[in-house]
C-alpha cells in the first residue's frame, strides 16, 4: 500500500478554499476599515486581495491534480494531509504580511521585517501553531487589518485548521476520524460523540461560543471592540499575539489582566469536558484527575514565583522602584504562571529579570504544558500524570516486588501501551528539544547566542508559547536570528502543534514503502 497522494493534494486544495475565504473576510474588513477612517493607504487591502487570488488558484489546481477515483482517508493519508495542511498553510498566511511588505509605499528608502518572506513564513507559523513568537519589532508600523489577521491565524490554529475542516466539510468520512486523532491535541484524543464530524463541530461551537463571552467582557472591562477581539482570539487559541508591543501589560487595567487570566485557564482545559458541563455533568470536571493535577501545579507555581518576588523592585528590569508588596507580586505571578502553562505567551512583566527560583519555575512550565484536548502546547498534563505515576509504581516495585499494583487515572486504569506512548513521547519530546537547541547553536555565528536564548527558544517555540528568556525574553523578538534559525524554529512549531509523531513520521523510509 502507497499513500494515495490525490486524496491529500484534493482535500488540501479545499482546504486552502477555506483558508482564503477568512483571508477574504480580512480583506472586507480592510475596505470598511478604509471607509470609516481607520485604515491605512490601501496597500494592506491589496495585499488580502492578491493573497485571496494565490489561495484559490492553488486550491483549485490542488483540486484538479486530485481528481479521480478513491475517497478513503488512510492513516499514511491522514498524517501527510495534516502535515502539509500547516506547512502550505503557513505558505497561504504568510503571503498578506509579504505582499502588504511589497505593495507599501516608501518601500524603496524604508526596510520592514515583513521585507523577507522568511520571517513572513516564520510569522504565519507561529500563528498558525499559537506559538505567538514574533519577528516584527513594533507592532505600531503595521495596519489594523493585518493586526487582526495575525490574531485570526491564531484562533483558526487554536483547535486547528484540520479539525474546522473536518467539520465544515465531511466528504472525509470514515478517514476524517484518521485526520481529526493526527491533529487534536493529547495522548488518546476521542470524540465527545459518536460522529467525528459531529465532535468536531460541537467543539468549535464550544470554541465560538466562548470567543462571543470574552469579546463581551474584555469589552465590559474597557478595551477597544478591535482590541478586545484580537485578544479573544489570541487568549482563547493560547497563542499570545497582541495589538501592543508591551503585550497585556500595555493595559493597565486589573479587570482586564484577571478576565485575560481566567479565559487562559479556561482554554488550558480538556474541551470535552466542556460538552458535560453543558449537558449537566458538572461532576465531570472536578472528578477529572488531568483538571485536579492542571489546577494543583498552576496553585504550587503561582506560590512559588509570588514568593520569590516578594520585596524584589517593582521595576526589576531596570534594577529600581520600591520593593513589591503581596498583592503586586501575587498580580503578576499568576498571570504568568497561567500564561506560561496555558502556552499563551502573554505578558504583563519582563520576567527574564525575575529571580531565579521564579525562572525555574516557568521553565518547568513551558515542558509541563496545557490538558490534553485544550488549545495549549507542550507535553501535557496527563502525560506528566501518567509519567510520574508509573515512576511511582516502579520505585514501589523496586522495594515491595510481591505487589503488583494498577497504574490509574481517576477510575481508568492506564494499559501498557498508553503507559509506553507515554514515556516514549516525553522522551522524544526532550530528544527533539536537544537537537533544537543545538541546531540554534550551529545556526547563530559564535557568540552570537548563549545555551539559555537557545534552550528557552527550543523549548517555547516546540510548546507553542513564543517569549523565552535571554535574547528571546518576555521584552525581546526574534527577529535578529539568522533565516537559517527561523526555519530551525518553523519546525519545532509544527513539530510540537502537531505532538511530534505526525511531522516526525514523514522521514522514516517505512512511511513510503509500499506493502
Amino acid at each position: 500500500m502507497i499513500v494515495d497522494l490525490r486524496i491529500i493534494a484534493r482535500h488540501l486544495g479545499l482546504l486552502m478554499f477555506v483558508v482564503s475565504a477568512f483571508v477574504l473576510a480580512v480583506a472586507v474588513f480592510a475596505f470598511v476599515d478604509a471607509k470609516l477612517g481607520n485604515g491605512g493607504d490601501g496597500s494592506d487591502l491589496r495585499a488580502f486581495i492578491v493573497t485571496v487570488a494565490l489561495g484559490v488558484s492553488l486550491g483549485g489546481i490542488l483540486v484538479l491534480i486530485g481528481r479521480g477515483p478513491g475517497e478513503m482517508v488512510g492513516q499514511r493519508e491522514a498524517l501527510l494531509l495534516v502535515a502539509l495542511s500547516w506547512l502550505l498553510g503557513a505558505v497561504v498566511a504568510a503571503s498578506p504580511y509579504y505582499m502588504w511588505s511589497l505593495l507599501r509605499p516608501g518601500t524603496q528608502t524604508s526596510a520592514h521585517d515583513f521585507d523577507s518572506f522568511t520571517n513572513c513564513y516564520f510569522e504565519a507559523m507561529s500563528g498558525l501553531t499559537t506559538t505567538g513568537a514574533t519577528v516584527v519589532q513594533s507592532l505600531a508600523t503595521l495596519p489594523r487589518s493585518l493586526l487582526l489577521w495575525r490574531a485570526l491565524t491564531q484562533w483558526l490554529g487554536g483547535l486547528g485548521i484540520v479539525v474546522l475542516f473536518v467539520a465544515v466539510l465531511p466528504m472525509l468520512g470514515v478517514g476524517g476520524k484518521r485526520v481529526f486523532r493526527a491533529e487534536v491535541t493529547g495522548p488518546a484524543p476521542e470524540g465527545v460523540v459518536p460522529r467525528i464530524q459531529d465532535t468536531a463541530r460541537i467543539l468549535w461551537l464550544i470554541y465560538v461560543g466562548l470567543t462571543i463571552l470574552e469579546v463581551v467582557a474584555l469589552r465590559m472591562c474597557g478595551m477597544r471592540w478591535f482590541d478586545a477581539v484580537c485578544h479573544t482570539f489570541t487568549t482563547l487559541a493560547t497563542g499570545g499575539f497582541g495589538t501592543l508591543d508591551a503585550s497585556i501589560g500595555g493595559f493597565n487595567s486589573t479587570a482586564i489582566h484577571i478576565t485575560i487570566i481566567v479565559f487562559m485557564f479556561i482554554a488550558g482545559v480538556n474541551f470535552s469536558l466542556y460538552y458535560q458541563l453543558i449537558h449537566g455533568d458538572w461532576r465531570a470536571l472536578f472528578s477529572d484527575a488531568e483538571f485536579r493535577t492542571y489546577t494543583g501545579i498552576l496553585a504550587v507555581a503561582a506560590l512559588i514565583v509570588t514568593v520569590s518576588l516578594v520585596g524584589s523592585p517593582s521595576d526589576a528590569s531596570a534594577g529600581a522602584g520600591h520593593a513589591q508588596g503581596l498583592g503586586t507580586s501575587l498580580k503578576h505571578a499568576v498571570f504568568q504562571v497561567v500564561s506560561i502553562q496555558t502556552t499563551t505567551g502573554f505578558c504583563t512583566a519582563d520576567f527574564d529579570a525575575w529571580s531565579y527560583a521564579a525562572k525555574a519555575t516557568l521553565v518547568a512550565l513551558m515542558f509541563i504544558g496545557g490538558s490534553a484536548g485544550s488549545t495549549s502546547g507542550g507535553i501535557k498534563v496527563v502525560r506528566i500524570l501518567i509519567a510520574a505515576k508509573v515512576l511511582i509504581a516502579e520505585l514501589e516495585q523496586s522495594y515491595r516486588p510481591k505487589v503488583i499494583r494498577s497504574v490509574k487515572i481517576g477510575a481508568a486504569s492506564v494499559d501498557a501501551d498508553l503507559k509506553r506512548a507515554t514515556l516514549v513521547y516525553i522522551i522524544g519530546f526532550l530528544g527533539v528539544f536537544a537537537l533544537g537547541t543545538n541546531a540554534l547553536m550551529l545556526c547563530e555565528a559564535e557568540g552570537a547566542i548563549d545555551i539559555s536564548t537557545a534552550a528557552t527558544a527550543a523549548v517555547t517555540t516546540m510548546s507553542n508559547i513564543g517569549p523565552g528568556l535571554g535574547k528571546v525574553g518576555a521584552s525581546q523578538n526574534y527577529a535578529w536570528l539568522a533565516d537559517s534559525s527561523k526555519i530551525v524554529l518553523c519546525v519545532l512549531m509544527v513539530v510540537g502543534r502537531l505532538e511530534m509523531f505526525a511531522i516526525v513520521a514523514l522521514f522514516s523510509p517505512r512511511f513510503w514503502r509500499v506493502e
